[in-house]
């Protein structure tokens, strides 16, 4: 198959030594349960293994590696993300818009994975149907086919890359974070004006820069492809 999975007939569906039965979905449940309690480094055969109560090796029935897995992890949270999207029963911008936070909020319910999975292309079901979703928006907005894909490339790298940063900053310990954020109002908006003049001109406004700038990111860029769009476009936008 194109996307990389082991062929079905080398599935099989049998229940572990604890009783689980044993599937690529529960596979994924594990995976997925187990980065978000321990991070990156429980994605292995071996705790994977563990975690279900089978031999290690049983997991190569579903899944070529662990690299595998991961897309397939990845495709998890794009299918539950985009669970309920209708964007035909919308205009393209709003689509637009709803997909984004869509797949922004995704990924931010399971940080740990961001960080791994954010940035690959899974070549699965859920992943083929939000980009054809996202291209058709796009192409009903009047934008000729070469220009919706690299309008969509633009669109797509936007929300994701937000969510891998949100979802790093929300993988960190709390007190990182909340440290992070605080050095706004304190480190930055105490520079000194002789050394740096521009941030002591904003000191005031210098809190904004904590947090998600996500949203504004997203209101920029679906601006600007509004003005973009076609006569036709502007007026569903």
């Amino acid at each position: 198959m194109a996307d990389g999975r082991v062929p079905g007939e080398r599935r099989r569906r049998r229940p572990t030594k604890t009783g689980v039965l044993l599937s690529q979905e529960a596979i994924v449940d594990c995976a997925l349960r187990l980065v978000g309690q321990h991070g990156p480094d429980a994605l292995s055969v071996r705790r994977l293994g563990t975690a279900l109560g089978c031999d290690p090796s049983a997991l190569y029935r579903y899944f070529h590696n662990t690299d595998d897995l991961l897309l397939a992890v990845a495709d998890r949270i794009i299918g539950e993300a985009m669970a309920g999207f209708e964007p035909d029963t919308m205009d393209w911008l709003d689509g637009l818009r709803d997909m984004a936070r869509r797949i922004h909020r995704g990924y931010r319910e399971h940080p740990r994975v961001a960080a791994l999975a954010a940035y690959r292309v899974t070549r699965r079901p859920h992943e083929f149907r939000a980009v054809d979703a996202g291209i058709g928006l796009l192409r009903r907005a009047g934008f000729p086919d070469a220009e919706a894909v690299r309008h969509y490339a633009a669109f797509v790298d936007t929300v994701l890359g937000h969510a891998a940063l949100d979802a790093a900053h929300l993988a960190l310990p709390p007190d990182r974070r909340a440290a992070d954020d605080a050095a706004w109002a304190a480190a930055y908006a105490d520079a000194s004006p002789e050394e740096h003049p521009q941030l002591a001109a904003v000191r005031a406004h210098l809190p904004l820069m904590a947090g998600s700038s996500f949203d504004r990111a997203l209101d920029l860029l679906l601006s600007a492809l509004a003005g973009a769009a076609c006569p036709e476009g502007r007026k569903t936008g």
